[in-house]
């Protein structure tokens, strides 16, 4: 059985996939962080990304960023592990919000 994994992206590229019906963006910094600058989509700080599955798990593309793409590479080797969501279509913005700027 071969493992699941996520594909990285640039930023533009992400905005561009969560823009379907079906995708959704993942932010992973800190709450604080998230006010202070995001790109849309919902904040789920790291720490918490196992227990609000249940907020990712009606979409079939998830789109994974942080502020420079460390954080959010943990979470979508995380989210490849669940074994429900093989289906799934897992990014990670490399370089994260940063990239942007």
């Amino acid at each position: 059985m071969s493992k699941k994994t996520f594909s990285d992206i640039d930023l533009r590229k992400a905005l561009a996939l969560i823009k379907k019906p079906d995708a959704v963006l993942v932010d992973v910094r800190e709450t604080w962080e998230f006010e202070e600058f995001n790109e849309g989509g919902i904040n789920i700080p790291l720490s918490e990304i196992r227990q609000k599955r249940p907020l990712v798990a009606p979409y079939e593309t998830i789109v994974v960023i942080c502020t420079n793409g460390v954080r959010s590479k943990v979470a979508a080797m995380d989210y490849c592990r669940v074994p429900e969501w093989a289906g799934k279509q897992i990014y990670h913005v490399k370089g994260g919000i940063i990239e942007s700027e």
